[in-house]
């Protein structure tokens, strides 16, 4: 088996990459640094260019599967260049994959493509699953949508197309869990808003554990990236400070100094969703870690 990846250096990228290896699955990836370009029999980097159109076709060579993860960060403030940046880099990479492909002779079967639970509206009492057909309005659902959308179009060429709407990923290598325990370490942890927005997460590992599942079951279709345990902001700050053995006792943070300090992005942690992994589950999928503790105690 051999797979194509795009962002393959980055959080979730490399945890799959590291998986695939591990299970014999031969890497390819596309990287825009052609320095950091490897070619080991086992992982070869090829180059691509979003702005200029540019990729080299011989990455897809004897590729069954494209796991295409590449996308600029949405934790970065929302200038109206930064939200150009996030739409882009989902959409044109995506594109251009396809539009490579259209006229290759290839034997690419299989599309999984990262996804994210922000598609879902806000909500502090719905469960959302994989059949909800509701869309926020933010800026990031409206993202989440299009990227989706991008990926479709692979179903025109005859592909299985897989979406794994990805939660909060728990990881000590990076995103949000170091900045949180950190903050909290020094006796500022705090629940934001109001506290009662729904954190679902996902341990790192199990979500690059999604997708060698995804990929070795060759499954389709829309599925929730998050763990069986979904927990309030309230009681993620709880719980990590009981972890990091740091006080929890300062009041919330109001909405409004989060509006003021984050912009639009403070949605990323005002708003929430309540998501369920039973779709997933019901696949045989067996989570490693299913609730916070178990992922905490292992990351922190």
């Amino acid at each position: 088996m051999k797979v194509l990846i795009t962002g393959a250096t980055g959080l979730i990228g490399s945890e799959v990459v590291s998986q695939c290896l591990d299970e014999g699955v031969s890497i390819h990836y596309l990287t825009t640094r052609k320095e950091k370009i490897k070619t080991d029999s086992n992982y070869k980097g090829f180059y691509w260019d979003l702005e200029d159109g540019e990729i080299d076709l011989n990455a897809f060579e004897g590729v069954n599967t494209i796991i295409h993860l590449a996308g600029a960060t949405v934790s970065k403030r929302w200038t109206a260049s930064h939200k150009k940046e996030i739409l882009n880099s989902r959409i044109q990479s995506a594109d251009l994959l396809y539009k490579s492909l259209q006229n290759l002779n290839h034997s690419v079967a299989h599309f999984i493509t990262a996804s994210g639970i922000g598609i879902y509206p806000s909500s502090e009492s719905k469960l959302f699953t994989e059949e909800n057909e509701e869309v926020g309005l933010n800026f990031l659902s409206k993202v989440v949508a299009a990227w989706e959308k991008a990926a479709n179009q692979f179903r025109n060429l005859g592909m299985d197309v897989a979406y794994v709407r990805t939660g909060m990923v728990l990881s000590a290598k990076g995103g949000a869990l170091p900045k949180l325990a950190n903050i909290v370490r020094m006796g500022l942890g705090a629940p934001l808003g109001n506290g009662n927005q729904w954190q679902s997460w996902i341990h790192l590992e199990d979500i690059g554990r999604i997708y060698l599942f995804i990929l070795k079951n060759e499954i389709e279709g829309v599925y929730n990236g998050v763990a069986p345990g979904p927990v309030t902001n309230l009681k993620l700050t709880k719980d990590i400070a009981s972890h990091v053995r740091a006080p929890f006792w300062l009041p919330k943070v109001p909405s409004f100094v989060l509006k003021l300090m984050l912009g639009e992005m403070a949605a990323l942690v005002l708003e929430g969703q309540l998501v369920s992994s039973k779709k997933l589950e019901e696949q045989g999928f067996i989570f490693r870690y299913s609730n916070l503790e178990s992922a905490l105690k292992n990351l922190l």
